[in-house]
């Protein structure tokens, strides 16, 4: 690790890092979108909620991920009702399951002695329900999500609010994520990084390179 020693905090990123969102393709699937869309729609949510926190607005995950499902209702799905196919999905969210490897990997790092927190672009009350059906919320001291400081990651201030509220330098703490810009992000703010590759594509060149890469939550506490 280039920041030389063991992290005193991990903070975990939730969607995709720690949930697995593929069950939310036979929701889109439901309210006649292809379940092919779902990449997208994830990445058109991240990208608009990103884009409000540059220009200085803010809005909830909710908000964002619903007019983006909206848009994608109206040009591939044009019979169905919006409003009840957004429910319909976002209400799957707090539903999802977490990756295989994360419940084997987030014990064994409580039981070490290692300080959990989750930190989400998403709902902190979400990341409860989800760790809840899990049985992990034990596991971790602060489920926290970006509406306190008002920013979504990958912006500094998402970061400073983890760190701040687990009381360590940013630098005894490490962010622990599958999206490279979240890496990126939280080394750009002084934490120590692990990328969970859950992909097999390549890590992007453009963006500051993780501390540690695994292949999920077992490998990184081995």
């Amino acid at each position: 690790m280039t920041h030389g020693r063991v992290p005193d905090v991990l903070v975990f990123d939730v969607n995709e890092t720690l949930t697995d969102m593929s069950p939310l393709a036979g929701r889109l699937t439901d309210v006649g979108l292809p379940e092919q869309v779902l990449p997208a729609w994830f990445a058109g949510v991240l990208r608009d909620g990103v884009a409000l926190t540059l220009a200085g607005g803010r809005a909830s995950f909710a908000d964002v991920a619903g007019d983006v499902l909206r848009t994608l209702l109206a040009r591939q799905a044009p019979t169905a009702d919006p409003e009840r196919a957004v429910a319909h999905v976002l209400d799957a969210l707090p539903e999802l399951p977490v990756h295989p490897d994360v419940t084997e990997g987030v014990r064994a790092l409580h039981a070490a002695g290692h300080r959990l927190l989750t930190l989400t672009n998403g709902s902190a009350a979400t990341t409860r329900a989800v760790l809840d059906r899990a049985g992990l919320t034990d596991c971790f001291e602060a489920l926290l999500d970006v509406q306190e400081p008002g920013a979504w990651k990958p912006s500094p201030a998402a970061y400073a609010h983890a760190v701040r509220t687990a009381g360590v330098p940013a630098a005894r703490a490490m962010l622990v994520a599958v999206h490279p810009w979240d890496i990126d992000g939280a080394a750009r703010a002084g934490l120590a990084t692990a990328w969970v590759r859950r992909e097999p594509g390549p890590y992007p060149s453009a963006m500051r390179a993780a501390d540690v890469t695994v292949t999920g939550v077992a490998d990184l506490a081995r």
